[in-house]
């Protein structure tokens, strides 16, 4: 086999490789030898059709595509280990020659990891410091406000009764800034927060079926900049009003909730989980911190190709995001906040380079500590998921082996984390 290394711009390199006649003349009788388990000829055994027969029923241009597929594969993952390369994301193949007494030639192109000179990364996470977790009286009452909240009874009231603070509403609205302008449904508690102020304000005393138009100011720090501090006028429809009766907090309440003696077990229980909640919160800042702090230190080129496949990503997460969150299409959404699909993208460049130096980065430092997951730990936390989330007997064997690389790697990043956390934990 003769193989060419070219080195391209942004990280890419291109491989020329040509096999002789002789050496793709192996992988012709390779494919042939799998492919006998594949086709059935009457008074032959499976897998035991003669390879002339095979070879005319397959056809010419099967077995060449088998014959290249398996060449390339074997030839490729050979040079990159030989020459200790490190390719990022999945390659680029074409096939530049394939005929039968011919030499094979094909090309592959693909992005690999640049040289990461790690700075001292043990001083690094020794440098971060945890904060202190605690939990006072305030949050655990507001648990258990929400837990009476979850529990209560809703009743219809009277329709000639208006609408009052704590009732349960449920309205239908339209603004021109929102939604261009379409109607929007929404439910909430009445002068709880659960929308704008004077909005709700406005709603004190309407009745069911009743409809108002009023103007209504969004606050200064709205997560939408275009509307801080804007006036804007709402067409509003009361669709219904609900009476909310909220349970007596008691002991005979905690029990209802499962395995608590009275309200001092149950708020030692929600005591614990905000403490739990707080220290994962914690742990994942810590986290994050050691590991900016450490990519700071290091600069390196990032493969272009990959930026761009982690912004798409990113924007197809978004997409999901609006479809779930928001109840309208992609196209209403861009409409609504005046930007496009390359605008999108574009804004997600800086957060894209940033998760894939993070990953690299991560990865680069396993590699120097010489961390791995063994075969055994991997099936073990492979069988646990799949017992936790079962799959479809349809399910086909490509998407276990992404849920196999998706696994190994989320094992590996802990490893690493853990180990980083260790480093902090000594100083």
């Amino acid at each position: 086999m003769k193989a060419e290394l070219k080195r391209l711009p942004k990280s890419e390199i291109e491989i020329n490789f040509e096999l002789d006649e002789q050496e793709f003349r192996k992988y012709i009788d390779k494919a042939l030898e799998h492919l006998k388990g594949h086709v059935k000829m009457d008074g032959f055994r499976p897998g035991q059709v003669p390879k002339e027969i095979v070879e005319k029923k397959v056809g010419n241009e099967d077995l060449l595509m088998e014959a290249g597929d398996l060449a390339v594969k074997e030839n490729y993952t050979k040079f990159i280990n030989e020459n200790n390369l490190e390719p990022i994301g999945q390659p680029e193949v074409q096939i530049t020659k394939i005929a039968k007494g011919s030499p094979f030639l094909f090309t592959v192109k693909v992005s690999v990891l640049s040289e990461i000179e790690l700075p001292d990364y043990k001083e690094i996470a020794s440098k971060v410091k945890g904060n202190k977790i605690s939990v006072d009286e305030k949050e655990i009452e507001e648990a258990v406000n929400y837990l009476q909240k979850s529990r209560a009874k809703f009743t219809e009231k009277n329709p000639s009764t208006g609408s009052g603070r704590g009732d349960f509403v449920e309205i239908e609205y339209q603004s021109e800034n929102i939604n261009n302008g379409k109607a929007i449904k929404d439910r909430f508690i009445l002068s709880q927060g659960g929308f704008l102020k004077d909005f709700e304000d406005n709603l004190v005393g309407m009745k069911a079926g009743q409809e108002k138009e009023f103007i209504s100011k969004f606050p200064e720090n709205t997560s939408n900049k275009e509307l801080a501090g804007k006036e804007s006028k709402f067409k509003v429809k009361v669709i219904s009003v609900q009476k909310m009766e909220l349970p007596e907090v008691n002991d005979q309440f905690s029990k209802s909730l499962g395995s608590f003696d009275g309200l001092v077990a149950l708020k030692e229980g929600l005591k614990e989980g905000i403490i739990m909640e707080k220290q994962e919160a914690e742990k994942q800042r810590k986290r994050g911190e050691i590991l900016n702090m450490i990519s700071q230190k290091i600069h390196f080129a990032i493969p272009e190709k990959i930026v761009e496949k982690e912004k798409t990503r990113l924007f197809e997460e978004l997409k999901n995001q609006v479809s779930q969150n928001f109840k309208i299409s992609f196209e209403e959404y861009l409409s609504s906040i005046k930007k496009t699909e390359e605008e999108i993208k574009k804004s997600f460049e800086v957060e894209a380079e940033k998760r894939i130096k993070n990953f690299l980065v991560l990865k680069q430092i396993g590699k120097a500590e010489n961390i791995e997951v063994s075969n055994e730990e991997l099936k073990e936390e492979m069988n646990k998921v799949i017992k936790n989330k079962p799959f479809d007997t349809a399910q086909s064997e490509f998407d276990i082996e992404q849920l196999k690389e998706y696994t190994k790697g989320a094992m590996l990043n802990e490893k690493i984390f853990q180990l980083l956390e260790n480093f902090s934990k000594k100083n």
